[in-house]
């Protein structure tokens, strides 16, 4: 399958604003597109509005071709994806098998100045590529202002302490050690608060909490914690 040849419109929608390399603020935001379990065309779009970069991670190329959309850069090893030669994107072959394709699509996202990642598809299918992305956000996210993974029923990010946000009541929030174990955690706004407690893997978990306030706030003393806002 080959990359769609004629230039995106997403249905001709005017509030879209798509342009390659042009980051129109000083929230430099890429948009790429890994081969997991993807959410719609609608949600893509959405977060293409206020993007400048738009990626494709090997076969990541093949699902946005399915959608009618066209990236601005296809990078990976190409095990999934096949150049045709007849591609409008920049296509880089990088066969380096020490990185994967999340990873070489974020290095370059960092040498086009990028500061904000929102990654679809990093997660779904095979587990053990779930895992290794899992992994490539926690080794990332120092270098970027914000990093997020979206799929059709979670939206994740490593947070830090203190973390202060609005949520609607009764959203479903997990809560997971990334790093193994994070310490002397409280929460609140939650259904399920915890106070000066400790996550850890194969021990204590917080998935499947609730919000019961609009606000939620939590602050811990030591780990990386991954918050997932569950929309299913």
């Amino acid at each position: 399958m080959a990359i769609a040849s004629i230039p995106i419109d997403f249905h001709k929608q005017s509030n879209i604003h798509y342009c390659r390399f042009h980051f129109m603020n000083n929230q430099k935001k890429c948009v790429i597109i890994c081969d997991g379990e993807l959410s719609s065309k609608e949600a893509i779009s959405k977060e293409l509005t206020d993007s400048g970069l738009l990626i494709a991670a090997d076969g990541g190329a093949l699902a946005l071709a399915e959608m009618n959309i066209t990236p601005d850069v296809i990078i990976g090893d190409f095990d999934s994806y096949q150049p045709t030669g007849n591609e409008q994107a920049v296509v880089i072959e990088d066969p380096d098998q020490e990185t994967n394709d999340l990873e070489k699509s974020l290095n370059y996202a960092k040498r086009k100045s990028a500061n904000h990642a929102v990654v679809f598809g990093a997660t779904g299918k095979r587990l053990d590529h779930t895992l290794k992305n899992l992994s490539v956000l926690l080794q990332f996210h120092p270098k970027f202002n914000h990093i997020v993974f979206k799929d059709r029923y979670s939206t994740m990010e490593i947070v830090l302490s203190p973390f202060k946000r609005n949520f609607q009541p009764g959203t479903s929030i997990s809560l997971f050690p990334l790093s193994g174990t994070v310490e002397g955690i409280t929460t609140k706004g939650l259904k399920f608060p915890l106070t000066k407690g400790t996550l850890k893997n194969g021990f204590q978990d917080g998935s499947s909490n609730q919000t019961v306030k609009k606000e939620v706030e939590i602050e811990f003393k030591k780990g990386d914690l991954l918050l997932l806002v569950n929309h299913e």
